[in-house]
């Protein structure tokens, strides 16, 4: 009891202190008896307990109060704001309630609905006895949907409270940290593999160069000359990934400066029409001399179209001709400008086209890596578009070339 006056006392300390320092210097100006600012002073320190104890009831009274509102709350509401699938269930494995949450991704699951024949896969008919058999008071698993997409969800189940003879299913979506997982352990692979292939070729000239052809010097210069081919490809490589590395460090930082975007595509066409030429190729100018501005960086908007229209110049070789055109686009929300690249050449089929731009994907890699190609230049173009905040569309049909459309901001 004393222990908590004294608590009290404490933390209104400063208080305390005040109001008798304010009494004493009264009296000592008034020139009264002490028992006026003794009084006083033992007035104020009951005054503060008294307040100390109403606060202290208020608060609990007020706790006590949310308490019984939470008490009060529904359960169906509770479930509603788990923004993962969630399903409550009776000791028949029967649906009690689902929410909304759990619906969209598995579609109806109205009460009185039995678990185990909505879900049929073994781990889940495993976990749903473990559960309902008190064996452990909470499980969890890894289970896949594959109908309409492939969802990957680690699935907990447990019992609700003490003896209310319910229980509770929630699906954690692990699908996207797989994919990720996944990409991250393809896109090591395919590196390794890219790098491989360039060192064993030196590795084996070094050898050859050392062993039979030692004296031999047509043979020296031919495999020196294929030697140094392997090492550029190595460079662009590693080049492609530093870049690679670059954006994906600043994905969504949009550039503040602005560029002219009819100057960028005339430098862009300017820097290639030499290799246009040794392949044949004429590139054509369909939009107008003045400015365009737009919002971006001009040096990641040349890569992106001198990416485009090299592959034009390299892929579609066999057309004669690419076309770069600029038009404004009003598809979105906002006003776009889209610069379309358009080759005749062999075109793309339609199953490749949703993977063109993933790292390290080759409709023919025998020709691209004729071509030079490291396989990351789509990949790169489409990172520098996040940033910019905009797109790449791509169409194609076999046999009538392809047409990379990419769709800027306007403002």
């Amino acid at each position: 009891m004393i222990e908590a006056l004294w608590r009290k006392l404490w933390r209104h300390r400063r208080l305390l202190t005040a109001g008798i320092v304010a009494i004493l210097v009264a009296h000592a100006l008034a020139g009264s008896s002490l028992v006026v600012p003794v009084g006083l002073s033992l007035l104020l320190v009951a005054s503060v307990l008294v307040v100390g104890d109403g606060e202290n009831q208020n608060g609990e009274g007020a706790g006590a109060a949310m308490a019984d509102d939470l008490q009060r709350l529904p359960a169906e509401h509770l479930a509603q704001a788990v923004t993962d699938p969630l399903i409550l269930f009776d000791r028949t494995a029967t649906v009690v309630h689902a929410n909304a949450a759990a619906i969209a991704a598995f579609g109806s699951l109205a009460p009185g609905l039995s678990l185990p024949l909505k879900f049929r896969a073994p781990e889940m008919q495993v976990l749903l006895d473990n559960v309902l058999s008190g064996s452990v008071g909470a499980d969890s698993i890894d289970y896949a949907e594959k109908l309409p997409v492939e969802r990957l969800y680690r699935v907990s189940a447990s019992t609700v409270g003490h003896g209310s003879g319910l229980y509770v299913l929630i699906f954690k979506d692990q699908s996207e940290a797989r994919r990720i997982d996944r990409m991250r352990a393809d896109f090591i692979a395919n590196a390794s593999h890219e790098l491989r292939t360039p060192l064993a070729s030196i590795s084996g000239f070094i050898e050859t160069l050392r062993g039979p052809a030692r004296n031999d010097a047509a043979a020296r210069d031919k495999f020196l000359q294929i030697m140094q081919n392997q090492t550029e490809r190595m460079a662009r490589l590693i080049d492609d990934l530093l870049s690679l590395s670059r954006l994906e460090m600043k994905p969504y930082l949009r550039p503040g400066s602005r560029v002219d975007l009819t100057g960028t595509l005339k430098a862009v066409i300017d820097t290639l029409t030499p290799l246009a030429k040794d392949n044949g190729v004429v590139i054509e100018r369909e939009f107008a001399d003045e400015p365009t501005e737009i919002p971006g960086d001009r040096d990641e908007l040349f890569q992106v179209f001198e990416n485009l229209v090299e592959n034009a110049c390299k892929y579609g070789q066999s057309g004669g001709r690419v076309v770069v055109s600029v038009k404004p686009g009003h598809d979105g929300p906002e006003p776009t400008v889209d610069v379309t690249v358009r080759d005749f050449g062999p075109g793309i089929a339609e199953e490749h086209i949703p993977r063109v731009t993933e790292r390290f994907y080759r409709i023919d890699a025998e020709s691209s890596r004729a071509q030079k190609g490291t396989g990351l230049g789509l990949a790169i173009v489409k990172h520098i578009l996040t940033r910019h905040h905009g797109r790449l569309s791509i169409a194609s049909e076999p046999g009538e070339g392809a047409a990379f459309t990419v769709h800027l901001p306007a403002n």
